[in-house]
């Protein structure tokens, strides 16, 4: 989709993506965060959550994914340039998780592109909210023609 097809309140749910233990570890090895919470099941047990979960950052990772799989993004988007976003519930090993998408704004910044405002929220297999917030990304205009 180039800027001029996104309208505001479009709306998109991608597929879902579960969460295991190996996205876990691996998320660890990329990032360096280690945290106990994430990689240490006794220690894990000892908490509020009673057993170990998703990094935060790694539910953003897979959000951005899941939405670029969407294919509405695909092509189009030329940069990612700032998010809002809120970390509501803990991210479970074992959880499905998906994206709802929705056009909050747009706006055109010249004839090469435009800002498309996206309001996001990642639901787990219960329909919870473990995640929501705000993308701008900036999309590609259609050429002018003539």
């Amino acid at each position: 989709m180039m800027f001029e097809d996104f309208v505001v309140g479009q709306e998109w749910t991608t597929s879902g993506r579960t969460v295991t233990e190996a996205d876990i570890v691996g998320f660890a090895g990329l990032s360096g965060d280690f945290n106990a919470l994430h990689v240490d099941s006794e220690y894990a047990r000892s908490t509020p959550f009673g057993e170990r979960i998703a990094h935060g950052l790694l539910g953003l990772a897979m959000a951005t994914g899941l939405a670029s799989r969407a294919g509405f993004m695909e092509g189009s988007v030329e940069a990612f340039l700032s998010l809002e976003w809120k970390f509501r519930a803990p991210i479970r090993i074992g959880d499905t998780i998906r994206a709802a998408l929705r056009v909050a704004g747009t706006r055109p910044m010249g004839d090469t592109g435009g800002l498309v405002m996206l309001d996001v929220t990642v639901l787990n297999q219960r329909n919870e909210t473990v995640q929501r917030g705000q993308w701008t990304v900036l999309v590609k205009r259609r050429p002018p023609q003539g």
